[in-house]
């Protein structure tokens, strides 16, 4: 971790709380639903990347078009056939761990992870009045939206130097192997226990098990858990704090924009402290995302959504890990899924 912030950090704390303020300003102020995809994507694609060229911005929109074929076709024509459905979802998070793994998409990989989860878990309550078309269209628009406040917030807050490009280490086919089934067995098995339970107020914890399967193994997941558990526990008594400062006057949006860019901005620090890689810090900011885009209802609250959000998403964490263990020992056995940090 670095123990100071250079010019290009300050320059990207800048495009992150910017960006996801603004995404979460126009969803609000032109009554958009789903807001948590206009608040949580600008804060994806400016914090996970520190530039925006033209393979970023094809992966992103690959990602709209990725995401919303999915679901139709996932939830459109197999919603009723739960093993096709299961099996197919198993083999598009294969696909997606596999772009990430082999690094080159992957931004494509995670951003599509990120919004097929949550879209799939919304789409599977289309009967209790979530309209799956609606769902897709505020997925396609949100991506949109980001692209453009990403060229914005790039073109205002610009480096003031050049960034040194990131050089991947080489992997070899067995770790490959061994990520692809890890996480996609994980995200399938976190799927099917949020559908059979019922879970439809567990977004957040949802979303949680599978953005600690990023690190794509089980010793860097381990230490993914454990921050997100702290990023979700500092974010949520922050969004606490900030429901009562602003008590009754939640409703006018002016006051939750600049608590959110406040908050967004202080906690981005620790994000570029730990060179713009997912930890704690990215932790409390997505958490203010999940919160204010999906919970700051006009006639709603942030107190429950924040205490049901981090009880909801340490179980989830904890059983996550424990799934994420017993399945990385179990591939480790055979010398083809075997991983490179295998003991």
């Amino acid at each position: 971790m670095k123990t100071a912030l250079s010019a290009n950090d300050i320059k990207q704390m800048l495009r992150v709380a910017t960006g996801s303020t603004l995404g979460f300003a126009l969803s609000k102020l032109l009554d958009w639903p789903n807001g948590i995809f206009f608040t949580l994507y600008p804060m994806l694609i400016l914090g996970l990347v520190p530039v925006l060229n033209a393979h970023i911005v094809r992966q992103f929109a690959a990602s709209a078009a990725f995401c919303a074929i999915a679901v139709l076709v996932v939830q459109g024509l197999f919603g009723f056939h739960p093993a096709l459905m299961v099996m197919l979802t198993f083999t598009l998070f294969a696909f997606l761990f596999y772009q990430m793994s082999k690094g080159v998409n992957f931004l494509f990989g995670a951003i599509s992870l990120v919004g097929l989860s949550i879209q799939l878990h919304f789409a599977s309550y289309s009967t209790s009045g979530v309209s799956i078309y609606q769902l897709i269209f505020s997925n396609i628009l949100a991506s949109v939206v980001s692209l453009l406040l990403g060229y914005l917030m790039h073109w205002i807050f610009a480096d003031v130097e050049p960034r040194q490009s990131m050089v991947r280490p080489p992997k070899d086919s067995a770790s490959v192997r061994h990520e692809v089934l890890l996480c996609a067995s994980v995200s399938t098995l976190s799927f099917i226990v949020f559908q059979i339970f019922d879970l439809q107020d567990s977004l957040s914890a949802q979303a949680a098990s599978v953005l600690i399967l990023f690190p794509l193994c089980w010793k860097a997941a381990g230490m993914a858990g454990w921050q997100r558990i702290i990023g979700t526990l500092i974010g949520c008594n922050l969004a606490l704090m900030a429901q009562l400062i602003l008590l009754d006057y939640s409703h006018i949006l002016l006051f939750p924009v600049i608590v959110l860019w406040i908050l967004t901005f202080a906690f981005a620090r620790y994000h570029m402290l730990n060179n713009g890689i997912p930890g704690v810090g990215f932790g409390i900011i997505t958490t203010f995302g999940i919160l204010f885009g999906q919970s700051l209802l006009p006639n709603q609250d942030l107190v429950y959504s924040a205490l049901y959000r981090f009880s909801s998403v340490c179980i989830a964490i904890i059983v996550s890990l424990s799934a994420i263990y017993l399945i990385h020992y179990g591939l480790n056995y055979f010398t083809i899924t075997r991983h490179h940090t295998f003991d």
